[in-house]
């Protein structure tokens, strides 16, 4: 096996998840096939209770692992399908030998960071990196680790140690060490600095690992002096091995910025691969990249939400939207609206916000509530519902945002003024979305229904079908805990809200649509986590040809074998 091992530099928040994902295009782009693990060096065991605010979205594998946002963008980059143990955190490893301590493993040895923290890393790797996850049988040729959190930091000691371990045991041949780190420019001076790099890789030689390549990110692209600089004082060839990152018009172009400055060779000539590595062939990426570069028309897509703050909190969803609408040959337009501010209370404490959020709600073509937890901001939510299902507005909800279509069609058509969920009102009389009876109420961690489902379509006549090409079920990713409650699935149906999706064993309701309007469709699932940026989820893309008139044409067509 062959290891990339990519660490940053100088601050958080540099794009090491885009640079190693782009590494692995264009190593997969030369023939080579490609895994992927994602280190983070924090005390919880996964993302699962961490808040969108702090950490962007929780990204849901099929195995039903909660994961780092960044394992989205390597199966995205790498259309490949992970695992939970891809993603590495100290929780994950401080449990594990803590299990193994209490059950005797280690014969009565005192247990310490090193050896038996940096072996526990070591192996976790080892074994994780021949894990197949494209499809095909026998482990990859090369795996892209990626070492969240800065060079320097107290909590990645560990894990820096067990990399210094692992390079020196697989030997120099089958190990490559990129570093990203800042160039920074100051206003005053304009000049580009090289002080901050040349200290975060001393730090990180101190700790016993040297870069072979530096990939350095910065808003234009490196001077010829600068590059001199760092070549002498960071120990890494001029030429061939430094690579500049610099601002590109969307992240497409990453890997083809990589290719051009012929990061492939570099890392293939580093791991002994040049001999059984072809040219480069990234065609389609470059297509794909410069077809979004040229796009003129775009779609205004209203995102209803709660974590508007941070659009990290639903990354997922917008790179669904971007696939979509790039097969649409559109430029996606989202326009960020805080569920609270559309609420009447809004009207008296903040008016402008009220205002603005109603003008903007209304000036899209489209409306989307997405997931999330808690009862902020659901008020907002239901009158986007109500707004979209009134005034034939297309409208996609997702898990959260399906529920909430279903306590907006109670209130409105059934007149159940107190329909509500079990989890934004425990007393509510008229309880049409409930807790799953097998959640746990006292533990939050990996307790919901989570990873990839069977979805069973009740009739074959349903937009929902029909976008997905009339299977008899769909795979798709769940994250919930509550759902449409099944004493309510009559009266709904009666009065025209449809469940045309549920699971085996028919008691779950997956997929909601309303007949009566041109594109009003709810469900329990994730389809964003599957989207990729050649084979868009058909829900999304539903979703903006609905928006652009163009959707009874295009099921026409399907339909025909068009």
């Amino acid at each position: 096996m062959k290891y990339v091992l990519v660490t940053g530099g100088v601050v958080s928040g540099l794009g090491k998840g885009v640079t190693a994902s782009s590494i692995g295009v264009v190593l997969k782009a030369c023939g080579l096939r490609v895994t992927s693990i994602k280190i983070d060096p924090y005390l919880n065991t996964d993302a699962g209770t961490m808040s969108p605010f702090e950490h962007g979205e929780v990204f849901v594998l099929d195995d039903g692992g909660e994961v780092d946002l960044d394992l989205g963008n390597y199966e995205r980059f790498l259309d490949v399908t992970l695992t939970r143990d891809n993603n590495i955190t100290t929780g994950k490893i401080f449990q594990s030998v803590i299990e193994k301590e209490r059950r005797g493993d280690y014969l009565g040895k005192t247990v310490q960071v090193v050896p038996h923290i940096t072996d526990a890393i070591k192996n976790w790797v080892e074994s994780v990196a021949v894990i197949p996850v494209d499809g095909k049988e026998g482990p990859a040729d090369v795996c892209v680790i990626e070492l969240g959190g800065t060079v320097g930091d107290i909590e990645s000691m560990p894990f820096i140690e067990a990399l210094r371990q692992l390079s020196f045991s697989v030997g120099h041949e089958n190990f490559c060490l990129i570093h990203v780190s800042l160039i920074p420019v100051l206003g005053v001076v304009g000049e580009q600095k090289t002080k901050p790099t040349q200290h975060s890789v001393r730090e990180l030689r101190a700790l016993g690992l040297t870069p072979h390549l530096l990939a350095c990110r910065s808003a234009q692209p490196l001077l010829e002096n600068t590059k001199e600089k760092l070549s002498q004082f960071c120990h890494v060839p001029h030429a061939a091995n430094l690579l500049n990152i610099h601002y590109v018009p969307n992240i497409w172009h990453i890997p083809l910025l990589l290719m051009n400055q012929n990061g492939h060779h570099a890392i293939l000539k580093q791991l002994n691969l040049l001999s059984i590595a072809t040219p480069p062939d990234l065609q389609d990426w470059t297509k794909m990249a410069e077809t979004y570069d040229n796009l003129t028309n775009s779609v205004r897509i209203a995102m209803v939400g709660k974590y508007v703050g941070l659009t990290d909190s639903y990354l997922s969803v917008v790179k669904a939207l971007l696939h979509a609408c790039i097969a649409c040959s559109l430029k996606p337009s989202i326009d960020w609206i805080a569920a609270s501010d559309l609420e009447d209370d809004s009207a008296k404490l903040t008016p402008e916000a009220h205002a603005a959020a109603w003008e903007t709600l209304r000036n899209a073509a489209c409306v989307l509530v997405p997931g999330g937890f808690g009862d902020r901001g659901v008020r907002g939510m239901i009158l986007a519902a109500k707004y979209a299902r009134e005034n034939n507005i297309p409208y996609l909800g997702i898990c959260l945002g399906m529920q909430i279509s279903v306590i907006e069609f109670a209130r409105s058509a059934l007149g159940m003024e107190r329909a509500n969920s079990e989890e934004f009102d425990a007393q509510t009389a008229d309880r049409v979305v409930m807790f799953m009876p097998e959640g746990s109420t006292t533990h939050m961690g990996s307790t919901m229904r989570l990873g990839s489902r069977k979805t069973f379509f009740q009739t074959p006549d349903c937009s929902t079908a029909k976008l997905y090409g009339n299977p008899q079920y769909v795979d798709e990713r769940h994250r919930h805990r509550y759902e449409v409650n099944p004493d309510v699935i009559g009266v709904l149906e009666e009065r025209g809200l449809k469940f045309v999706g549920k699971d085996e064993t028919r008691k779950r309701m997956e997929i909601l649509e309303l007949p009566s309007h041109p594109f009003y469709i709810g469900v329990q699932f994730h389809p964003e986590f599957k989207s990729r940026p050649r084979r868009p989820s058909p829900l999304f893309l539903g979703f903006i040809l609905a928006a652009t008139g163009k959707l009874e044409g295009y099921l026409n067509n399907h339909q025909n074998g068009v």
